[in-house]
Order: structure tokens, then C-alpha cells, then sequence
């Protein structure tokens, strides 16, 4: 899927608050009260949805960790999520 580039401008409000664009929101995949993340890297900052940008991180710190626990398989990952279920329980 490809995004094409385009450039939009919000005003900044008295209290800082501003609306964000419906092309942005869009893009974004955002609609009346969800959340989003501002990452700021330097002097630049993404807007990004709150909930895609949530599960990324997740992705990310849990990279490796099943082979790290002896785990080869989909099917093994799986076994242990239904054994653990079972004892909370």
C-alpha cells in the first residue's frame, strides 16, 4: 500500500490544542476519541495512531523471546499460552 506524499497545516489554538486535518486523520486511521502518539526525534515529530504505534513496541520488546525461552514452533508458543490459561483458571 502506498501513501501518497501530501503537506497539510493545522492552527495552534489558545491552549495549544489543534485539528488535525481529515486527510491526516485518514492516514492516520483515527476517528473521534481515539488517541494519538507524538514521537519526537530531534527537532522532528510524528503523529502516529496510539493503538498501531502500541502494538509495534510490543512487537519489537518481544522479538526473540520465544526462541531466547526454548520455544521453536507456532504450535509450542501456543501450547504454552493454552497451559498458562489453564492455571489462571
Amino acid at each position: 500500500m502506498s501513501i501518497k506524499a501530501f503537506v497539510d497545516s493545522a492552527k495552534v489554538m489558545a491552549k495549544g490544542q489543534i485539528t488535525t486535518p481529515k486527510d491526516v486523520r485518514e492516514v492516520l486511521g483515527v476517528s473521534n476519541g481515539d488517541r494519538v502518539t507524538f514521537v519526537v526525534e530531534g527537532n522532528t515529530v510524528r503523529i502516529v495512531n496510539f493503538a498501531v504505534y502500541a502494538m509495534q513496541v510490543l512487537q519489537q520488546e518481544m522479538a526473540g523471546e520465544a526462541e531466547r525461552t526454548g520455544l521453536s514452533s507456532e504450535d509450542e508458543v501456543m501450547a504454552l499460552v493454552e497451559e498458562l490459561r489453564k492455571e489462571d483458571k
